[in-house]
């Protein structure tokens, strides 16, 4: 009966992946509302409050895997690509809210087309991560394994696709803004989002790792 209990449930870690997942594109689409209605004061308090909420709910989803991780006998992938890959995923998660927050204590005065840009290459990244997050609980089966990968590149494209915008949106900012102090908080802000692609991709090179060690 001890025994038993101990055994994990059917695709318990991968529905909690999915979970966060989830939430990461909540706090992806959350933050592009953020950037889209910046102008309004009241829509910006709002789509903000709602980054904090999909933050703060991958948390929990993050610290339940965690808890899970040393109370369960058997696990469906190893232990340590689990812990991994839930901790590279809440800091998508953290990082975005980052970026929320940094433009409110900077008090960014208007938003650029690379920030818009910068935000639009996050959440098509973040909607890949879901995608290949959905995909782990088959990926014994080769057609879904071969599927997963091929997400996971598509992420690293975007990735690539993020560093170029970054370094036009840099190479721009010290041409042609003229106040110091938007400069920094400018420079700031790309760089938090260049961050999250970064990380997204991160998150796809340990699910390339966990699809490679286990299809």
């Amino acid at each position: 009966m001890l025994f038993s209990k101990l055994l994990p449930k059917e695709g318990n870690f991968f529905e909690l992946f999915n979970q966060h997942a989830d939430r990461i594109v909540e706090a992806a689409h959350a933050f592009q509302q953020l950037v889209a209605n910046y102008g309004d004061v009241h829509l910006r308090a709002k789509y903000n409050q709602e980054v904090d909420n999909a933050e703060r709910a991958a948390d929990r989803v993050t610290h339940e895997v965690n808890r899970l991780i040393h109370t369960t006998f058997i696990t469906p992938i190893d232990r340590e690509q689990i812990h991994g890959l839930i901790n590279l995923m809440d800091d998508v998660a953290d990082l975005l809210q980052d970026s929320a927050e940094t433009m409110a204590l900077y008090d960014v005065r208007h938003m650029t087309d690379e920030i818009v840009r910068l935000t639009d290459l996050c959440v098509k990244c973040c909607l890949r991560v879901q995608a290949a997050v959905r995909l782990l609980g088959k990926i014994a089966e080769q057609t879904t394994a071969e599927a997963t990968l091929k997400t996971c590149e598509e992420i690293d494209r975007l990735e690539s696709d993020a560093d170029r915008v970054m370094r036009s949106a840099m190479s721009k900012l010290f041409r042609e803004e003229p106040d110091v102090r938007e400069l920094i908080k400018l420079k700031a802000i790309y760089e938090l989002l260049e961050t999250v692609t970064d990380k997204c991709e991160d998150v796809a090179n340990q699910i390339e790792g966990i699809v490679l060690e286990n299809s």
